[in-house]
């Protein structure tokens, strides 16, 4: 286990959570699923603390109810190689109940918060041609899925 490791409250669906995430990523697994026993609070059986990786980066997941929701405070960023990456995790991650966001971010079925931005972004916005980057900007704030080629093309 590394000394901070992102620790992510959920209502009841840990579990599902996290095998959803790891089917996403390669060099992912669930790890381990401590589950609820007699004495609860949680139905007897049920998840309670899954610990899981992303990509290699460790992650716990907890099943503590609903009084706390994600919201864009927090968020993943996910550096993708090129459009097809970004392609596949956004129309993945919006699926069944998820919900587009603006400039690359995007909610989960689950209410987490998600940036799935191509490695170009970055590299388009930093260059030494200020103009370029400026369009750059104005063209990703009109955008909710980052569309590389657009950009390219400001």
């Amino acid at each position: 286990m590394s000394k901070i490791t992102p620790y992510l409250w959920f209502d009841n669906q840990a579990e599902e959570a996290a095998a959803f995430y790891v089917s996403l990523f390669d060099n992912s697994s669930v790890n381990d699923v401590q589950r609820y026993r007699e004495a609860g609070p949680g139905p007897e059986g049920t998840a309670m603390v899954v610990n899981f990786d992303l990509d290699g980066r460790e992650f716990i997941a907890l099943n503590g109810g609903p009084q706390f929701k994600f919201n864009e405070s927090f968020s993943l960023y996910v550096s993708c190689r090129d459009q097809a990456e970004v392609d596949e995790l956004w129309a993945r991650l919006t699926a069944d109940g998820g919900e587009p966001g603006q400039c690359g971010w995007l909610k989960d079925r689950y209410g987490l918060s998600w940036q799935i931005i191509p490695t170009a972004l970055p590299e388009l916005l930093s260059g030494p041609d200020t103009e370029r980057a400026g369009r750059v900007m104005q063209a990703m704030l009109k955008m909710q899925k980052i569309d590389v080629e657009a950009l390219e093309n400001a």
